[in-house]
């Protein structure tokens, strides 16, 4: 039987899931509300 709290002990994630946890937060991407915001802009003349 696997014990749990001692797998989690030894638990390490590896560098390519932290490397690309930071690659996506690092990354700017607009959601639907800064397309709508821009669109509103957009059309109203504003910069």
């Amino acid at each position: 039987m696997l014990d749990f709290d001692e797998e989690l002990k030894r638990f390490k994630p590896s560098l390519e899931v932290n490397q690309t946890e930071d690659a996506i937060y690092q990354n700017d991407l607009k959601d639907i509300t800064d397309v709508v915001l821009q669109m509103t802009k957009d059309l109203k003349g504003i910069k």
